[in-house]
């Protein structure tokens, strides 16, 4: 482990004021506790200031929790299969399981899943990767479908729109409830680059029209979509899994890049952001993964000209790419994110639920990670998963 910038210790004791979730359950995916459901997400879209002020639901909801539990809502990990998933929920409680290419498939299809949905107090969110072409986790249960890049070359935006009711339509049926999709980076990098064909075009017009077509049609069936990589990968120097990345500054980005963004913030997607360093919004060391600028950037929406956002903000793995590891241990980048205004933190394996969440206990013990923030997130996060309040 290399030795932690400065300026990444820093990012670690800010202190930031949060924005809260709505009130109204309805709002983003499906959960395992409502499978079929096959209503359409909004997004939270709620400007209440906190648990404080919204009122007995939210403060009712927030109460079956221990602070340890909440922190846990605020995790996604991968799993290796259904006694790894049901042991990791059990014990933790965390608000997420990730559903990777080294995961045994049949938790899915033989009764696992449900199991390990039964351990969980609230409502599980159970996600993965499946763009289509190389990024697809499931392709052995539900088949394959050609990449984001070939799709704009071969159909038409209806007809993706009605392959992609099919696909979501057999994903809602394993149980899986949020797909981190679609991949909205704009670029003309070769197929087999790190963006390359997950990308529909290097045309912002081409990506958010086929991009809107996938929200859609997951959308209408109930799944969650996640829009990445904030704030764009497509122009990279590099990939983000071997090392530092940088990409154009801001207001190259805000041309390019960010449009798809810009036009997509407010279908009721979450947004992941990227381990991307970008000159003159980033602190040099430190991501956009973990940076407060970015967050404020994606939260008001002035800076790169949408409207502000108030849905859920998930990082890309912590855990298994060079640009965050070569930095931070899992501890330290679970809290960094979380402190610069995360609302859930993704990574690929449940080695280090524990020892993340006693990072975090102290954390919050510090005052480095106000509980207002933690609240806010969990709020937003059953928003999203369409957890129900009662008040």
């Amino acid at each position: 482990m290399r030795k932690i910038p400065l300026v990444l210790l820093a990012v670690l004791a800010a202190l930031l004021t949060g924005c809260s979730g709505s009130e109204n359950g309805g709002s983003g995916p499906g959960t395992t506790a409502t499978p079929g459901a096959g209503t359409s997400p909004a997004g939270a879209t709620g400007d209440v200031a906190g648990p404080t002020t919204t009122g007995d639901c939210s403060a009712r909801y927030l109460a079956q929790f221990s602070t340890r539990e909440k922190l846990a809502q605020l995790l996604t990990v991968g799993v290796t299969g259904t006694d790894d998933a049901l042991a990791v929920v059990r014990d933790h409680q965390v608000g997420g399981i990730f559903v990777g290419s080294w995961t045994d498939l049949s938790m899915l299809t033989d009764g696992g899943l449900a199991q390990v949905a039964a351990a969980a107090k609230v409502p599980l969110m159970v996600t993965t990767d499946e763009e289509g072409g190389r990024v697809s986790r499931l392709e052995d249960l539900i088949g394959t479908a050609p990449s984001a890049r070939v799709t704009a070359q071969t159909m038409t935006p209806d007809e993706f729109y009605t392959a992609t009711l099919d696909r979501a339509r057999a994903m809602q049926d394993l149980g899986i409830t949020v797909d981190f999709a679609p991949d909205i980076d704009v670029s003309s990098q070769p197929d087999d680059s790190v963006i390359g064909d997950r990308s529909f075009s290097d045309d912002p017009a081409v990506v958010t029209e086929y991009a809107d077509a996938y929200i859609r049609a997951m959308h209408e069936v109930g799944l969650g979509t996640v829009l990445k990589h904030f704030p764009g990968h497509g122009s990279s120097t590099g990939d983000s899994h071997l090392g530092a990345v940088q990409v154009p500054p801001l207001s190259e980005l805000s041309t390019r890049d960010l449009v798809p963004f810009r036009e997509l913030i407010d279908t009721g997607s979450a947004v992941m952001v990227g381990h991307l360093d970008v000159p003159g919004l980033t602190t040099p060391g430190v991501p956009a993964s973990i940076s407060p600028e970015v967050m404020t950037l994606l939260r008001e929406g002035s800076g790169y000209g949408a409207a502000p956002f108030d849905g859920v903000i998930f990082t890309d793995d912590l855990s298994g790419m060079a640009a965050i590891t070569e930095r931070l241990s899992i501890e330290q980048a679970v809290e960094a994110a979380l402190v610069a205004g995360v609302d859930n933190a993704l990574w690929i394996s449940t080695d280090a639920v524990g020892q993340v969440l006693d990072q975090l206990e102290q954390a919050v013990a510090a005052g480095r990670l106000p509980m207002e923030r933690v609240d806010a997130s969990v709020l937003r996060m059953a928003d999203y998963k369409r957890v129900p309040r009662t008040c």
